[in-house]
């Protein structure tokens, strides 16, 4: 790893509410990687309820911000993993792009206002139910059982940026 991959800082913000169900996809994503790898120095990971405009500094401290969410009216089925960056994503889907209030695309588009500039990639998973009739923390089978594929594609794209995550069972970098 070159001395410029080694400095590059990393903000990952996994995006959504626990007892929403498929809302719940972001933080899913933060459980499972807290569990399944150490950090990477460079590297901050957050469980976000949503984004806020407090989340602006880490676009002008880090290299790149991702973002993993949960997304609806992409078209496609439950469980696909969609990525792109924040202005990608917002064109395809309009105006909700996001279950959010604030979308990455708003978050960066006032950072460079002030700015601040970082690379952003948005991560997301094609949802099938976030209003549940009861709180519930959980998600729905399909958007369960892709799961998996979004933690993998967390740590293939920190992987590709230099910052691997690092399996607890074995200590060996993720490098797929």
């Amino acid at each position: 790893m070159g001395q410029e991959e080694s400095a590059k800082r990393i903000a990952v913000f996994c995006v959504g509410n626990r007892l929403h169900l498929d809302d719940g996809v972001g933080p899913a994503v933060y459980d499972e990687v807290l569990k399944r790898f150490d950090i990477p120095d460079g590297v901050e990971l957050f469980d976000l309820g949503v984004l806020t405009m407090d989340m602006i500094t880490y676009i002008d401290t880090c290299d790149v911000v991702i973002t993993v969410d949960a997304m609806e009216y992409s078209g496609e089925e439950p469980g696909t993993v969609l990525r792109g960056t924040p202005q990608e994503l917002a064109r395809a889907q309009g105006a909700a792009m996001s279950l959010h209030d604030l979308r990455l695309v708003d978050l960066f588009d006032a950072a460079l206002l002030l700015g601040y500039e970082s690379e952003g990639i948005c991560l997301g998973m094609q949802v099938e139910n976030t209003e549940p009739e009861l709180l519930t923390e959980d998600l729905t089978p399909r958007v369960r059982a892709a799961l998996p594929l979004l933690v993998e594609t967390l740590a293939a794209e920190l992987a590709r940026l230099g910052k691997p995550l690092i399996n607890k069972e074995d200590g060996t970098p993720y490098v797929k």
